[in-house]
């Protein structure tokens, strides 16, 4: 991989392994889509050509490797979904968008605090019961994959059953996509907590 992020090495880089190792490339894409972190919703005003640029700096999205990028899946539960439906109404209508570029701004930052909200709610329901599953298993040693790493700790992801954990003893070292031996020190499901010891 370049020094410099670049989207197109990213998925040249890998589709070689999905070809290469199919069977692993599922760890290999959740260690990359952890690694990349949430997106974010940003309203993208159009410049002179018609042009948009996200949120002023050109990014657009990284992982698709394009700038002007919307995305729609179902209007009737999704807020920006319904957003975009009413503007690509307005649009091939040719009216005036229905909404200004500072109101855009203020729903694209509300949508993706919302977003993330929702997925915190979710991680920490899927951790109660991640954590009640194995609550008879305390002692017991899995084959794991780091699946976040950072200087306070490390996640780890067993395989059977299939949950996400945080090594609090021997962390150090491990980096995303290394694979360990871990032993399940304990588990309390009113606080969504697995906590894993490096063997």
């Amino acid at each position: 991989m370049p020094e410099q992020p670049d989207a197109l090495a990213l998925d040249r880089f890998l589709s070689a392994r999905r070809a290469a190792d199919p069977g692993g490339f599922s760890d290999l894409s959740l260690a990359v889509v952890k690694m990349l972190g949430s997106g974010e919703y940003v309203a993208a005003p159009a410049v002179a050509g018609g042009a948009a640029t996200a949120g002023g700096n050109g990014q657009g999205h990284f992982g698709l490797a394009i700038n002007d990028y919307a995305h729609s899946t179902a209007p009737n539960r999704r807020f920006p979904d319904l957003v975009t439906q009413r503007l690509l109404k307005a649009a091939l209508s040719g009216e005036a968008p229905t909404y200004s570029d500072d109101q855009l701004a203020g729903i694209a930052r509300h949508c993706t605090l919302q977003e993330d909200n929702a997925s915190k709610v979710e991680r920490q329901v899927l951790k109660a019961a991640g954590a009640w599953l194995l609550h008879g298993r305390i002692g017991e040693v899995f084959d794991a994959l780091v699946t976040g790493a950072a200087a306070k700790g490390t996640f780890v992801r067993i395989s059977s059953p299939l949950l996400e954990g945080w090594v609090v003893r021997g962390f150090e070292g491990l980096d995303v996509g290394d694979t360990a031996r871990v032993r399940l020190l304990a588990v309390d499901a009113e606080k969504s907590f697995i906590d894993f010891e490096r063997t």
